[in-house]
């Protein structure tokens, strides 16, 4: 469910007065715990180390970020690929090199062919 609009955007004080301290653009990772907060505009510029539970992952916030939750941004799982029997077969036959096909022989110029 959605957040009230009378309420707006959650956004952890904590990461609001970590953004006083620091300027917009500098190289100084903000780390933080809270996925759960939206970026809004006056993070533009700014890089958050969001934990995923292991450890923390860089995010360089961008216009396009306004709006969305700091969690969106650093998975929490990693993918280790489908399949089973049918990848590993077709993966073998996609290692496997192809034998290159026989080049038919060059006609003699001037005979016409038959």
């Amino acid at each position: 469910m959605a957040r009230s609009i009378k309420k707006g955007p959650f956004v952890d004080e904590n990461l609001l007065k970590k953004l006083k301290n620091i300027k917009a653009g500098g190289l100084e990772v903000i780390k933080t715990w809270s996925r759960r907060s939206t970026i809004t505009p006056e993070m533009i510029g700014f890089i958050f180390g969001v934990y995923n539970g292991k450890d923390f992952i860089s995010v360089r916030v961008t216009e396009n970020m306004v709006g969305h939750k700091l969690g969106e941004f650093s998975q929490t799982t990693k993918f280790s690929r489908h399949g089973g029997k049918m990848q590993r077969e077709i993966e073998s036959k996609a290692s496997t090199p192809a034998v290159p096909a026989p080049v038919p022989a060059a006609k003699a110029p001037g005979k016409p062919a038959k």
